[in-house]
């Protein structure tokens, strides 16, 4: 696919989020992703651009550091956790040429700010240096979006991203740092990565790493991505179509689909010993019981 690349400046570096999650503020420096993951979420985003394609279409926010730096050093910052790349992924391709990643970290460094990145590249282990210095300052969590151990499959629902076994083991290696890690399971695709011998191999592979958690879900379909990924599935799984849109009737699956699930994904949960999400690891890296071993 042809990748075409706009360089553009935006007004504000940091979006405050409507809610807390436990987050309030998000960072992206991209619009548009190269990994093409056709479950994406954030395929809307483009038609506020008057852009079409949004894996093909990536544009780069070249001041985004300029305009962080204002709002950082603001008497009004209060130092709270920033989602780096919550819409698209601060690693993806483009990163490797631009290199504003470093430049935000330093930043990060400087006001002593908390974040949390979620990538599907390695190329985050370039930055692991900063990365290492900050998690000795305040909080930092890494986390690897990683869905599918079957790179038959892999392939297909992520094509840009790195295999699997290298995001497992960018997450050991920063293992070895201060900050936090963790495993983002999903989204859960029905009939394609929810089969037990897939899950089961994730969470060998989480407690492996040692991550401090795993964060499951589902995968829902909205808007333009509902209609991006059932195309893909009439397209690459055909004899899998019918059983899926029977199942996705709406945007996603039904409860008692998700109940067998989670049983599931619970039980692995228990077995290989990995806890459930970083809000439990965020407080403690953030509110450590001694005092004299506070982050800030």
């Amino acid at each position: 696919m042809e990748i075409r690349i706009e360089e553009i400046t935006c007004e504000n570096a940091l979006n405050k989020l409507k809610r807390k999650i436990p987050y309030g503020w998000d960072l992206n420096v991209y619009r548009g992703c190269q990994h093409g993951c056709p479950y994406c979420f954030a395929q809307y985003s483009h038609k506020y651009l008057d852009k079409d394609n949004f894996t093909g279409d990536i544009l780069v926010k070249t001041n985004i550091v300029e305009k962080l730096e204002q709002e950082l050093r603001s008497p009004r910052w209060k130092r709270e956790v920033i989602n780096l790349g919550g819409v698209t992924d601060s690693y993806q391709p483009a990163e490797a040429e631009y290199k504003i990643m470093p430049e935000i970290l330093k930043l990060l460094i400087k006001y002593k700010t908390p974040a949390i990145i979620s990538t599907k590249s390695d190329l985050v282990l370039r930055d692991y240096d900063l990365i290492d210095q900050l998690s000795r300052i305040t909080y930092i969590n890494i986390a690897a979006t990683i869905t599918c151990m079957d790179e038959n499959i892999r392939s297909k629902i992520e094509p840009g991203g790195v295999t699997s076994l290298r995001r497992f083991a960018m997450l050991k290696e920063f293992r070895k740092t201060n900050a936090s890690t963790g495993l983002h399971l999903m989204p859960i695709i029905p009939f394609l990565t929810d089969n037990r011998e897939n899950l089961e191999t994730l969470f060998y592979y989480a407690n492996d790493s040692k991550v401090h958690y795993a964060l499951p879900g589902t995968l829902y379909l909205r808007g333009k991505t509902r209609s991006v990924f059932l195309d893909f599935m009439q397209k690459d799984f055909p004899h899998l179509f019918e059983s899926f849109s029977r199942l996705y009737k709406t945007g996603s699956a039904g409860p008692e689909y998700k109940t067998t699930l989670y049983e599931m994904v619970n039980e692995l949960r228990r077995k290989y010993n990995v806890q459930s999400g970083y809000a439990k690891v965020m407080k403690e890296k953030m509110n450590p019981p001694n005092p004299q071993l506070s982050l800030f």
